[in-house]
């Protein structure tokens, strides 16, 4: 079998493929239509940032099996695309986690320090000391926004500097933040106490734009912010009036929203550090990366082994057929769950009803795991390793069976718990294969788990429906389906909109200043 790699990956990697018996093509820096045309004759591709795997390269892809990526970010690959075709999608979560939190902690003594700044002032050939007066970190309040495993290994650090660590992370336990002696606070607390802000959450509906101009106006003048984790989240222009008018003292980003940025104004002032995404960018870490993707696709290939795919469970291959429907079922209500619900969840309960009770329920329970942990940590969540992400932030999984399915042929729910709040949705599959949401807490819906989905909780009066519509209209936003529930006349109602755009943050504003709209969430799946 023939391996292709795409991108540069360390030569130790590409020994380990041959010595497994596979033979391999390094073949860098191709075009799209170079790659579409030899794709055809390979059983495995390995790939960085650099290689776009799209719908168009996988549907050329005849023999393929596996891609593998050397790294934990998935954007560049069509995950949907290589599942319609069995093609297996690995990547290699956690090889760059302590390289991501030492570069976080270099740019926060690069801010304290003002390092750049006064480096380039030397070597321009003078000697400014008062200019570059700097800050102690000693003492001071760190707030980490997202406090998964780069997080957690950046709070680590920041506590051996003797800082005040706190957090914001919607899903994470009292119970876990104090076995961390973090201080688990809001988001609003995050802005108001600390002297340093350090981002580490995905890309998601919720957090794009999260640090604008308000949220800024909420944070200590004179505050100083880092993000090593994705371009977007910090709003770049209202950053920029924000050093310049002084509320923030300073600010280090290694991500942009587009990259690499071009006549982006941040790059004109003093005190804006900036790096080209340099947060895995470590011999150790790209060495790591190479060395198991490699390792990972020999045991797939020679073996039929998976290890840390992110579309396939570890499954024997005769059950496949069986167990995929609900394995997407199960996936797709944690994803749904996990933008919803509020709070840090301390308990999972998975229940089985009917059919998907008499199932190898194990791999269905990890995808319902993995669904609901995706949305917080994005690509570090896989079908191996979203167990131990679980029980690291203090979850409790169960599993209850039950033959008795009710009108249906089969049902999976869901209930996620935190100490004061539940919630519960169940599902089933049409046809045998097509999942659907059918039960949210106290509504029967009958809603399509896929696209942009707006879940709107409102008073059932007339002209709410209308208004959303409307409004949605006026910013020329399709709507593909409508699902209702409501749990008397008169009383509350359930919408769930889907939508053939992403609503922008400005349209949700609108929405949510609407007559008897109660709330809103954005939910993507």
């Amino acid at each position: 079998m023939k391996v292709l790699v795409s991108d540069n990956i360390s030569a130790k990697g590409v020994e380990i493929l041959k010595k497994a018996g596979l033979e391999v093509d390094v073949r860098t820096g191709m075009k799209p239509e170079e790659l579409k045309a030899c794709i055809g004759e390979y059983s495995g591709l390995v790939i960085r940032s650099a290689t776009k795997v799209t719908a168009e390269i996988i549907e050329a892809a005849t023999n393929l099996k596996v891609i593998g990526r050397a790294g934990s970010g998935l954007d560049n690959v069509d995950k949907a695309a290589a599942s319609k075709k069995g093609i297996v999608v690995m990547n290699t979560p956690g090889g760059n986690t302590v390289t991501t939190a030492e570069h976080t902690i270099a740019m926060l003594f690069a801010l304290a320090r003002m390092v750049p700044q006064a480096t380039s002032s030397m070597k321009a050939g003078k000697w400014e000391k008062k200019k570059f007066m700097g800050v102690e970190l000693f003492n001071k309040t760190l707030g980490i926004i997202g406090l998964g495993a780069i997080g957690g290994q950046v709070a680590k650090k920041a506590q051996g500097l003797e800082m005040n660590v706190i957090a914001f992370d919607p899903f994470l336990n009292e119970e876990k933040a104090t076995a961390m002696g973090i201080k688990n606070v809001s988001l609003d607390e995050i802005f108001a106490e600390s002297d340093f802000i350090t981002i580490h959450s995905p890309m998601t509906p919720e957090t794009r734009g999260l640090v604008n101009a308000s949220t800024i106006a909420k944070m200590k003048n004179g505050v100083r912010l880092i993000n090593c984790a994705r371009g977007g989240i910090i709003n770049e222009q209202d950053l920029y009036e924000a050093l310049k008018s002084g509320k923030v003292a300073g600010a280090a980003l290694d991500v942009f929203e587009k990259e690499p940025p071009e006549n982006n104004p941040l790059l004109t002032l003093d005190n804006f550090v900036c790096t080209p995404h340099l947060g895995a960018s470590t011999e150790e870490a790209q060495e790591n990366v190479a060395l198991a993707v490699a390792e990972q696709i020999a045991d797939y290939l020679v073996h039929g082994t998976i290890r840390h795919a992110v579309n396939f469970p570890s499954i024997p291959s005769d059950q496949v057929p069986r167990l995929q429907p609900y394995i997407s079922l199960a996936e797709k209500l944690g994803a749904f769950s996990s933008q919803t619900f509020e709070g840090g969840a301390v308990e999972i309960i998975v229940e089985y009803f009917g059919d998907a009770a008499s199932v190898n329920t194990a791999p269905v329970t990890i995808a319902a795991l993995k669904g609901y942990l995706s949305p917080i940590l994005l690509e570090t969540v896989n079908f191996v390793n979203a167990p131990f992400i679980a029980k690291e932030r203090g979850i409790e999984v169960k599993e209850i069976k039950s033959s008795d399915a009710g009108d249906y042929n089969s049902k999976i729910a869901l209930r996620i718990r935190s100490k004061d709040r539940e919630s519960y949705i169940s599902g089933t599959l049409f046809s045998k294969k097509d999942p659907r949401v059918i039960e949210i807490d106290a509504f029967k819906v009958e809603i399509v788990p896929e696209g942009e989905l707006l879940l709107i909780k409102n008073n059932d009066k007339p002209g709410v429906i209308g208004n959303i519509g409307n409004t949605l209209g006026k910013n020329h936003i399709n709507i593909a389906r409508m699902h209702f529930g409501r749990e008397s006349a008169g009383g509350m109602a359930l919408s769930v909109v889907s939508l053939d755009a992403k609503p922008g943050a400005e349209v949700l504003d609108q929405l949510r200043a609407l007559p008897d709209i109660l709330s809103i969430k954005h939910i993507t799946l």
